[in-house]
Formats: structure tokens, C-alpha cells, sequence
């Protein structure tokens, strides 16, 4: 059972690939009900009870993944229509704050509870972590960029949520863009020759190499490259690598490694065009958001 057209094109409509959102929800609520249904609600809630609940926030944050938690309902056999969100992805929040109104029988939304709440509070997370980082951007030029460093099985959600606390995405798999790194570099003989054979592999591909002193930057410039990681490098480092940059002006660095939240601007400040945080994906804390059930359902208003 697909999970509607309503659902799908809410997705569509975020920028999200339904296919892939539904196997990551379906998968999560097999992890809950694999051993059986849901004992604790079917004692405690009547058949057919219905309710009206809200998902409240528990402390400040930036919202990302509203439409997933449709999806999870969806999936669940719940009515996605019965889902209204109150906030937008991307918007912040305080405590206390409705995201979004759920009316629907309490049996299959305690069951759904937990996915819903798992998908939401870890790309709530994710977004305000990155909101924070491209606040202290802000006014820099400077971009924000996530890393391949995500949770296995949930790397377009993770991406999604960059983007929702303002961030923007790297490369999404192996295929879309190519990364020279120290040990393609071994692989070739040298970043000259590992950038020849990718340009000859694939053409038209993006390409961005890892550089760890300004030797290997002025090689890998020398050698065509338009895209330079410089890979845990002092302030100094960073500035010394772009001064070597401005001799070839369509070239563009990006700082990884490292980086730290206080040093942002400072980085920035270097005159690299993009850092890489890895963090954004694989350490943002989960937004405490929470379900409360808040009414008994009347009809439909």
C-alpha cells in the first residue's frame, strides 16, 4: 500500500523522494511492531477512541521534517488529512509551540508515536544545529555545506534537514560529484595524475580535491582543479592557501576539518568559499519535541 497521492506530492512539494521516505518509515515502524502488536495501547485505549493530538515543542529550535511525519502516520493507517501542521519546516520555534495537530484513533497514533517522534526530534536537530552555524555565516559570503558523513539508510532526510536550518548539500552519493582524497591520491601516484585519470573517467563530473598543505593546493590548482578541500588547516593555513587561490580566479576553497561553531566567522573571515561540517549530520542533538494528547475528537470542524 502506497502512501497516497496527498502524502506523495507533499513530499514532492519539500523536495523529497517519496520512494525513499516511505522505505525509511515503513522501516522504522517494522522495528516497532516486528514482535508483535502494540500490547500497551491495546489494553489501555478502546477500540475506535478517537482524539485530538498535538506534537509540541520542549525547547527552542528550527523545524524540519513535517511531511515525514505525515508519511509515518500515513503508512501507519492513519488518514494523512487528519495531519495538520501548525509550523513550516524551517521555521523556528519555542517551547511550548503546536508543529502539528493530529485528530485520529489513539490506538494507531500511540503506535505511530515513537517513529513520528524519532524521524522529527533527529531532523529538528539537524536543522537547528545548521540554523546556528549559517547564523554565525551570516554576512560573510561564506556557505555552509553538510558532508557524506550521515546516518546510514537516512542521508536524503539528514540532507533535507541542512536545508531546512539553512545550509546547503554536498555531494549526495559517490556518483554525483568526485572527491580526490589522500588515498585516491596514493592510488594515482600524485594529485596531478589522480585529477587526469577522473577528467578522464568522467568529464563532465564535479570535481573537488582534498589538499592538506599549500604544496598539494598549488598542485592541485596547477593541475585544473576548481574546487580545493583544505583539509584541517590553521586560519593561517586557510589564508595562505587563498592568497595562492587568487592567481586563479575561478577557483573556489572549502574549509573541513575540525571546525568549530565559535570559529565560524573566523574561518569565513580566511577567505575560503564554503565549510564542510560533517558535524551538521552525524552530532546534531535531537530537538525534544513530544506528543500530547490534547482533546477528545469531536467531528471534523
Amino acid at each position: 500500500m502506497s502512501l497516497g497521492t496527498r502524502v506523495t506530492a507533499a513530499l514532492r512539494a519539500a523536495g523529497l523522494d517519496p520512494a525513499d521516505t516511505e522505505r525509511v518509515v515503513r522501516t522504522a515502524l517494522d522495528e516497532d511492531f516486528r514482535y508483535g502488536p502494540d500490547v500497551t495501547s491495546a489494553a489501555t485505549a478502546a477500540p475506535g477512541r478517537a482524539v485530538v493530538a498535538e506534537v509540541v515543542a520542549r525547547q527552542p529550535g528550527v523545524l524540519a521534517g513535517l511531511p515525514v511525519t505525515v508519511a509515518v502516520l500515513a503508512a501507519a493507517g492513519l488518514d494523512p488529512a487528519a495531519a495538520e501542521p501548525l509550523r513550516a519546516d524551517g521555521d523556528r520555534v519555542g517551547p511550548g509551540a503546536a508543529v502539528l495537530r493530529v485528530r485520529g484513533p489513539l490506538r494507531e497514533l500511540l503506535g505511530a508515536e515513537r517513529t513520528m517522534l524519532n524521524l522529527l526530534t533527529h531532523l529538528s536537530g539537524i536543522a537547528t544545529l545548521t540554523r546556528a552555524w549559517a547564523d554565525a555565516l551570516a554576512g560573510t559570503g561564506a556557505v555552509l555545506r553538510d558532508t557524506r558523513k550521515t546516518t546510514p539508510g537516512l542521508r536524503q532526510l539528514e540532507k533535507y534537514a541542512v536545508r531546512c536550518g539553512g545550509g546547503a548539500n554536498h555531494r549526495m552519493g559517490l556518483g554525483d560529484a568526485a572527491l580526490i582524497k589522500d588515498n585516491h591520491v596514493a592510488a594515482a601516484g600524485s594529485i596531478t595524475a589522480a585529477i587526469r585519470a577522473v577528467r578522464g573517467a568522467a568529464p563532465g563530473l564535479p570535481l573537488e580535491v582534498e589538499c592538506d598543505n599549500l604544496a598539494q593546493v598549488r598542485e592541485a590548482l596547477t593541475a585544473g582543479a576548481g574546487l580545493i578541500l583544505l583539509d584541517n588547516m590553521s586560519p593561517a593555513e586557510l589564508r595562505a592557501a587563498a592568497a595562492v587561490a587568487r592567481g586563479y580566479p575561478a577557483a573556489r576553497l572549502e574549509a573541513s576539518g575540525g571546525l568549530q561553531l565559535a570559529q565560524a566567522a573566523e574561518v569565513a573571515a580566511t577567505g575560503v568559499h564554503f565549510l564542510a561540517v560533517g558535524a551538521l549530520t552525524h552530532s546534531a542533538p535531537a530537538l525534544d519535541l513530544g506528543l500530547d494528547v490534547v482533546a477528545p475528537a469531536g467531528p471534523p470542524g
